[in-house]
């Protein structure tokens, strides 16, 4: 059995680049601490955009560029990207079904124990990716770690793990 730790989109524009506010840059040293300490798999996702980002959906409605492929913005933050041990999953928008897919896989390779989620932010990306994983494996048990989450607003963040928890999801260290 394996337990599984997903670090959602810990990257420079959400901490404190375009999209940053000061509860990410709070997580941060949580998050390597949950990383380094987390006796299992850990995987890596990564909000990925194109050069013609304000042309999609998403800019339309967040007309705001992040994460732009290769960009600084886009790069996960440097002491997280250092305990990077195996490819990221790069997600065109909040949910990866990629994601799901991979972890469909692992749960073949060796039946997963548990997946918790760490990471930004907790009312979009997190929510999402939370919420596909229950999804793909409705039996196994999900977790959020809300010390090592930050949402758009400490309101919405209180909302999305609300939310999460009427979904089975449990939230640990609100």
């Amino acid at each position: 059995m394996q337990k599984i730790l997903l670090v959602i989109d810990m990257q420079n524009d959400f901490i404190d680049g375009a999209l940053g506010t000061p509860e990410a840059v709070a997580i941060v040293d949580k998050v390597e601490e949950k990383i380094k300490s987390f006796p299992g798999r850990v995987i890596f996702t990564r909000d990925t955009h194109e050069e013609n980002y304000m042309e999609t959906q998403e800019g339309g409605n967040l007309p705001v560029p992040h994460c732009i492929r290769d960009s600084q913005g886009w790069q996960i933050r440097e002491e997280l990207e250092k305990l990077r041990t195996e490819p990221a999953v790069d997600k065109p928008t909040f949910g990866s079904r990629a994601l799901g897919e991979l972890l469909l896989q692992l749960d073949k390779e060796e039946k997963i124990e548990s997946i918790t989620l760490v990471g930004l932010c907790t009312d979009i990306c997190v929510i999402s990716n939370a919420l596909l994983a229950k999804a793909f494996l409705p039996e196994v048990p999900i977790t959020v770690d809300a010390s090592c989450c930050a949402g758009v607003t400490p309101e919405s963040h209180k909302t999305a793990l609300s939310a999460m928890k009427m979904c089975q999801i449990r939230v640990e260290n609100e």
